[in-house]
Parts: C-alpha cells; structure tokens; sequence
C-alpha cells in the first residue's frame, strides 16, 4: 500500500544527545509493567487504561514507614483517600497498616464500608455535615476542627451525648511556604488558635487532644515539615500548661512530594525534589529536640502523593496525527485532560511501547476532547510516531483518578498489576447506562 502524503517540513532539531543508546531512545521505551506486556494490557483491556501495580504501592509503604519510624518511635500513616479512594488501592495500604485520613461525608462513608472502623479515622476537611460529624463522634473518629462553626456543632453534640467529646484543632502558620494554605484551621501568628482554645476551655464540652496543620500540596522545602513540628511542639506544651489537656497526637498532614515534574510556571526547571529522606530528618530532629526524654504524642502523616503517584500508569494511543501551522507535528491521544486533570500542572514522563527510528522532534500531545485547553504535553520530544502507536504516561497515580471527569466521553478501565503478576480489574469501564441511569425523563418529554 502507498503511504499517505504529507507535505514536506523544515524544523530545526537538537536530537545530538540521543546517540548515546543509555540516555536517548532506549529510555524512551516501556515495553511492559510489572512483567506484563503493555501490548497485552490494552488488547485485553482497551485504550486508555489505568494501570496500577500492587508491588510498587506496598514497596512504598514499606520504604516509607521504615524511614519515617527510623527518626521518630511513634508514627501512624493515615492514607488520604482524596488522593485515590479506589476500593483496591485503600485496601493495599489498609493492609499495609494505614488508617484512614477522609475530608467528606462520602470519603468517611467509604471508609467505614471497607470496614474501617472509626477510631482509625482521621476526618478533617472545612465542610463536615452535621450528621456525620455526630456519626464521627459516637464512632470515636479523630476529628480536626476547622472552624468555630464546627466547634459549635461539637458542642451541641456533646450536650446531646452528655459526655466530653475529644477534638485537635487545624492550625495554619508561617513555616516559609508560599503562597500560605492560611484558609483552613486557626492561625497561630495572630493568636487566634490560643483564644480559641480559651472559648473550648469555657465551654466545658470540648477537650483538645491533638494538633494538625497542613500546608500545601508538592512541599519542596523539607525544612518547613521541621519548622511545622517545631511551632505544633511549642503550641501543645502551652495548651497542656494553661488547659490541663494532653496532647495525644501531632498530625503533620500530607504534602510531600512524588517524584513527577512540575511545569515551569510552578516550578523553575532547576529545582530538584528532594528525597524523603531528607523530610523524615527534619521532622524527627525537630519533633525529638523539643520534647521531653520519655514524652512522644503519635506522629501522624497524610501521606496521598509520595505513596501512590509513582505506582500508577496510563496507557494511550495515538488516534490522529497532524501537523500545526508552525510545522511542529501534534498528535490526538485517547486520553485528555477529563482523565489527567493533574496535567494542568504536571509533565509527565512520556514513553513509548517500542523502538521507532527517527530521530525526536518537538510535538504536542491533545487529548480527544473538543476543547482548546485539552493538553497533555505542550512539548514532548519524540519519534514520528503513526496512528496506532501506544505511549505510556506516568506516574499518574495521584488525583487523577479521583478528579477525572465524565465530560465528552466515557471513563475507561482501571487495572491492578497483582504481586503474583495477574491483572485484575479493580474498576470496569463506564458504559452509557452508567451515565444515564440517575437521569429522569418528565412524562410530557418521553
């Protein structure tokens, strides 16, 4: 068969450093996952797919609680369901030891379904309805005020209940991370958490046992974890003095990156994620350094993104190829921005099933919509690749599947990559019923 014609284009190309095989086309390639070949998992599956290996979540969680226990004795990872709340992703951290870290109704309703029970829930959030603020206490969750309007609800529990009810309060404060995530909770600076704690302490009804704080999202300056363990350390001591109360735990949060690639606009492209290890340092020196010998509240961490990012994939194909008016070439992908909402802010590592000759070209990678904003990849480097070629994008784990959107066209398959290597569906593509089904027609429009 003759192969289409397409017009001749002129581009400048610096494609020297792809002679080296170790640093050019060979790290382009990804020919399977865990084992299996990604050709195999989109000829069973479809295209686009989600693909999660088990090993490398429980790797993770593993690496994870290690490093942080090695600077801190008491330390208790509550996995964020915003992050992932998949049935099967929960489950591998729950197995792992995690408790559950929730922000909604929805999200403590889905904990206490995988049978989480409630004292192993950590129900923060600015919005918690009452009614499940009143299921939170009578379950003995850990709750994380946000706002004196919560603190009020509490109380008129409490008078329902007739008993104490124990609460930590959100703190937000100036650990040197800008812009300030100073919407939530109570600011120290100001002293607004100290007189608040004197209005808890002059209801009777409320007792504080735990601080939180969380500051942001993608955290690249470990030092502020420290600067934050630090400030909460000095704030439980004035409230066990001037209060009575005991401090139980000291919940850091979440934040802490994966190792994914902000866009230049969020990020200079100099600037380096750090290791983990280096926030597990901070935070057990500066926890240790101003507690008593003997005296060590639980040590809570939020971690979502820095567990599950690194573990996720997708898998699309090229649908259309074209070329734009500046001669760059621009391929249309299966998969958007309705299933990467994340690549708002986030490069992804772009790879491709097999070797294609060619050298690399600046490209653009759409996804399917039909939206001007429905952007993959503003600048990917590759191979002209044809209709039919699968890339694999990644890590895709964080958000994604969470944030994802029904808009245009349908949500596909999500798949797990066993430890024993078998490929289980843990959620099935959406079908047009699916969609429909909550829909009613009015009588006169049938």
């Amino acid at each position: 068969m003759r192969k289409p014609y397409q017009k001749p284009t002129i581009l400048k190309l610096q494609v020297g450093f792809m002679r080296d095989k170790k640093s050019g086309l060979s790290r382009m390639v990804r020919r399977e996952i865990d084992g299996v070949p990604v050709r195999e998992l989109a000829e069973r599956f479809g295209s686009p797919l989600f693909v999660f290996s088990e090993r490398r979540l429980r790797e993770q969680f593993r690496y994870l609680k290690r490093l942080f226990e090695g600077h801190y004795p008491r330390v208790e990872f509550s996995w964020s369901y915003k992050t992932n709340y998949l049935d099967a992703i929960c489950r591998i951290f729950h197995q792992e030891g995690a408790t559950a870290e929730v922000v909604s109704d929805f999200e403590y309703e889905k904990a206490r379904r995988l049978g989480i029970p409630g004292d192993e829930i950590v129900f923060n959030g600015p919005y918690k309805p009452k009614e499940t603020l009143r299921r939170a206490v009578l379950e003995g969750a850990r709750i994380n005020v946000d706002s004196m309007d919560e603190i009020l609800d509490l109380e008129e529990i409490a008078r329902e209940t007739g008993e104490k009810v124990r609460i930590g309060l959100r703190v937000n404060m100036d650990t040197g991370i800008y812009p300030r995530w100073d919407r939530f909770g109570f600011n120290l600076e100001s002293g607004e958490v100290l007189n608040v704690a004197r209005r808890i302490a002059a209801g009777g009804r409320l007792e504080v046992v735990g601080l939180h704080c969380h500051q942001g999202t993608f955290i690249l300056e470990p030092e502020a974890y420290g600067r934050a363990a630090e400030k909460l350390v000095q704030l439980a001591r004035k409230l066990e003095e001037e209060f009575g109360w005991t401090i139980e735990y000291l919940d850091l949060g979440g934040g802490f990156p994966s190792r994914n690639r902000l866009k230049g606009l969020y990020l200079p492209p100099e600037v380096a994620v750090p290791p983990l290890s280096e926030y597990a340092e901070r935070i057990g020196r500066a926890l240790l350094s101003g507690l008593p010998a003997g005296d060590y509240p639980l040590l809570i961490l939020e971690t979502g993104r820095a567990l599950v990012d690194e573990a996720g994939f997708l898998i699309t194909t090229v649908r259309t190829v074209k070329r734009l008016p500046d001669g760059r070439r621009a391929y249309v992908l299966d998969a958007g921005v309705n299933l990467l909402f994340t690549a708002f802010w986030y490069h992804f590592r772009v790879e491709i099933e097999k070797e294609i000759p060619g050298p690399p070209e600046p490209c653009v990678l759409y996804g399917p919509l039909c939206m001007n904003i429905d952007v993959v990849e503003e600048t990917a480097y590759l191979p002209p690749l044809s209709r039919g070629t699968r890339l694999i994008l990644s890590p895709v784990g964080a958000y994604n599947v969470t944030q994802w959107m029904q808009f245009i066209t349908y949500r596909p398959r999500v798949v797990l990559v066993t430890e024993a290597g078998k490929v289980e569906v843990i959620r099935e593509a959406e079908t047009l019923e699916d969609i429909v089904r909550r829909e009613n027609l009015p009588e006169h429009l049938r």
